[in-house]
């Protein structure tokens, strides 16, 4: 029997339609009727999660993103997917507030990356996590990354700088995405940190990876979101990840 899935979306909304389009294109159905039933509230005007977490006026985040927990579970959905990961630091929040349950997408994607992409011979020991300052700095990898027995690693400042620009001033801006900044990124992280696997922690950079190569050591958190919500839905996934 499937499951009913909601999404807290609009965090940003080009990275929820993304969410959306993945979800469909994973899901084994031959009509109309064998997709998926799910809400998306698209709620575009959420404060931005960064900047809440920086200055520390948290309050009005949690309890927005609590409420539209609240209000998914009493539409009937029994997960929800929240396509954002910085908002992944009030989750707790939205999790009291609800019975359904919150697929945790950092969780999720640091073990998909421990049991995935390394091998017995060399098995995955560091991971390099591209996110926003916001993530980074309230360490929601780095605590998944620990309790999976692996160490995470960020980028140095100016390194860390491409990243926030990639996002904030080219995806969310509606554009492509420099390619320059992005490797950068991705070769410090493997040739001078010697990282086994970098984590795409933002959804911006998952429209990135939709319009642009990368490397296969690259782990799309957005990816992992989509399969796990596939399958908690109770249907037959069939994207792009084992």
């Amino acid at each position: 029997m499937e499951a009913k899935l909601g999404v807290i979306g609009g965090m940003g909304p080009e990275a929820t339609v993304y969410f959306y389009e993945e979800v469909t294109a994973a899901t084994v159905a031959s009509s109309d009727q064998e997709h998926i039933d799910l809400v998306i509230l698209s709620h575009a005007s959420m404060p931005d999660r960064t900047e809440a977490i920086l200055t520390g006026n948290t309050a009005a985040v949690a309890a927005e993103l609590a409420a539209d927990a609240r209000t998914l579970g009493e539409l009937g959905v029994e997960n929800i997917a929240v396509p954002c990961n910085t908002s992944h630091y009030f989750y707790d929040a939205a999790q009291a507030a609800t019975s359904a349950s919150i697929i945790h997408m950092p969780r999720e994607a640091v073990r998909y990356a421990c049991a995935h992409l390394g091998t017995p011979e060399r098995p995955v020991r560091r991971i390099g996590i591209m996110a926003t300052d916001g993530t980074i700095r309230t360490g929601i990898y780095a605590r998944e990354c620990e309790a999976a027995g692996v160490e995470a690693v960020a980028p140095s400042p100016l390194r860390q700088h491409d990243v926030m620009s990639l996002i904030y001033n080219e995806i969310k801006a509606g554009r492509s995405g420099d390619p320059q900044k992005f490797w950068r990124v991705v070769e410090e992280l493997v040739e001078v940190e010697h990282c086994d696997a970098v984590i795409l922690a933002c959804t911006e950079l998952s429209v990135y990876k939709r319009d642009h190569e990368v490397p296969p050591c690259c782990l799309d958190a957005m990816d992992v979101l989509v399969r796990e919500s596939v399958l908690r839905s109770g249907a037959e996934y069939c994207g792009p990840l084992a």
